[in-house]
């Protein structure tokens, strides 16, 4: 049956593990284990966490690809009201002492993928108490499984209220640090009773979660299976041709895509010889689409399609665009749709003011999808909430029947495939180079990801860089993904009276002909 949620995501996913206690609640690998199991290992992690003089909202960090382990654990901390902070495994090692630092988290998780990251920073992590390996074993590191079985079986049966911290999620700022996120039992309870009203998310479908947990998308998907009592199939990660195999053979019901993933399996070989047949739902949002993708993957798999639109900082979706509005005779496809129940968007000018339906503006919403705030930065938080309006700092229009379309950017932020990059940040990392006399990054289009990112660089006289060397001096710096894709070298940058980059002259050549500027 469907949920009925509880006061507190913990009270929520204690009834559902009562309610579907001898039902399949994750497949991962070769492991696979019921909810009554799920709520046996969560109490155990509980224990644990106790155990080290955890006090309620410390942070706990988990620094891995999709596991069943982050489930447990992210149950496990609520039950102790510990905070799971998702750290971005695509960071690099001092992005990733920056977040840690940053959430004083005193528990971190991690998998052998990334111990040499840790044992790189490790030193500058005096505030962790732990560290524990999630498989294999490093050091004097505890092993997950280990410490896990000699815990007691114990539910500490804490209470919690609306306004308790449930999750962490960290998302790039505009002063190129990435900024917490901090998400409540009043954010997933709308989040969850909200969505689940709309997008079929029927009690006991198989599901598929192959998104990053680290990310909203990721992590919200994997709990709404979990509130409905799916029975919820975990990849590691994106791997199209493992998709494929896994949609067929495991009949996958419901799944979340981002569009970069739908436009790879589009051209993966064995799309064509897939049985999609058992597929019911995909939701996909993110990033922008191209109309042609949607059409083509309606066509190939012949289920609903339902695009979702939002941030981190909205708990993940303000809006969808339902299965019907695919039609594409309504002409809805270049829409993210309407408001979901109980959320109020408006676009308004540089003065505030709410305007005219058609009429480009900056996207403002109100509800109780709103985060909290931003961890410890209450001058962000201050900026982004007003009265209650979070300002998304992307720019769109309102249509005659409510649908919401996205035009541009009021920021500078690129989408690429999925994830948020901010200029200043990429910026940064090629201005530490002493070669480099000034740099601007701006989005261009890009057939794969949506957006790529393209760097415009003045050089210091005499040097001899190509644009192989800035590329590969960035991946020394930030995340490979956040690096330039090309590299452009020029003899000065546009700037305003006031030295500010142009970056809309640098980004206008590559966007002609399209009528948004937003890939897709």
């Amino acid at each position: 049956m469907d949920i009925k949620l509880q006061d507190s995501l913990a009270e929520s996913l204690r009834w559902r593990c009562k309610e579907s206690a001898d039902d399949i609640a994750i497949k991962f690998l070769d492991r696979q284990q019921t909810y009554a199991q799920l709520d046996s290992n969560a109490n155990r992690v509980a224990q644990g966490l106790l155990s080290f003089q955890i006090k309620p909202d410390s942070r706990v960090a988990y620094l891995a690809k999709n596991t069943d382990y982050f489930f447990e654990i992210f149950y496990g901390a609520l039950k102790s009201k510990a905070v799971v902070v998702g750290v971005n495994w695509r960071l690099a090692a001092e992005e990733v002492a920056y977040v840690l630092e940053d959430s004083k988290s005193e528990i971190l998780f991690v998998s052998p993928d990334f111990f040499e990251i840790i044992e790189e920073i490790e030193t500058k992590l005096p505030f962790i108490k732990q560290i524990i390996c999630l498989e294999g074993n490093n050091k004097n590191w505890m092993i997950y499984s280990k410490w896990k079985d000699e815990n007691d079986d114990i539910d500490p049966q804490l209470a919690s209220d609306e306004h308790d911290d449930v999750i962490q999620l960290y998302t790039s700022g505009t002063t190129g640090h990435p900024k917490g996120v901090q998400l409540t039992n009043k954010n997933f309870y709308a989040a969850t009773d909200n969505t689940i009203g709309v997008i079929p998310f029927p009690s006991g479908s198989k599901a598929m979660v192959c998104m990053p947990v680290y990310h909203v998308a990721g992590t919200n998907f994997g709990i709404w299976g979990l509130l409905q009592g799916c029975n919820n199939l975990i990849i590691p990660e994106v791997d199209p041709g493992l998709i494929l195999d896994l949609v067929e053979k495991e009949k996958i019901e419901l799944t979340l895509w981002v569009p970069a993933v739908i436009l790879f399996l589009l051209q993966h070989p064995n799309a064509e010889k897939t049985d999609f047949s058992s597929l019911k739902v995909v939701v996909y949002g993110a990033s922008p689409i191209a109309e042609d993708t949607v059409v083509n993957a309606i066509k190939l798999m012949n289920c609903g399609f339902y695009q979702v639109y939002g941030l981190t900082e909205t708990s993940g979706a303000i809006t969808c665009l339902v299965s019907e509005d695919h039609d594409p005779k309504k002409n809805k496809l270049r829409s993210c749709g309407k408001a979901l129940p109980g959320v109020e968007i408006k676009v308004i000018d540089d003065a505030g003011n709410e305007v005219d339906q058609g009429e480009v503006g900056e996207i403002i919403t109100k509800s109780d999808l709103n985060m909290k705030g931003y961890w410890n930065n209450s001058e962000a938080t201050e900026k982004s909430i007003q009265d209650g309006w979070f300002y998304s700092g992307d720019a769109g229009f309102l249509d005659e029947e409510g649908f919401l379309y996205i035009h541009d950017r009021v920021k500078d932020m690129i989408v690429s495939g999925g994830e948020n990059i901010y200029p200043a940040e990429v910026e940064n990392a090629l201005m530490s180079n002493e070669e480099i006399l000034d740099a601007a990054v701006v989005g261009v289009p890009d057939d794969k990801w949506g957006e790529s990112t393209k760097a415009f660089v003045v050089l210091s006289e005499g040097s001899s860089l190509n644009a192989k060397d800035v590329i590969s001096y960035t991946k020394s710096k930030i995340a490979s993904y956040k690096c330039p894709k090309s590299v452009e070298f020029i003899e000065m940058l546009p700037r305003n009276p006031s030295g500010k980059v142009l970056r809309r002259e640098l980004r206008a050549p590559y966007w002609e002909g399209r009528d948004r500027g937003v890939s897709g």
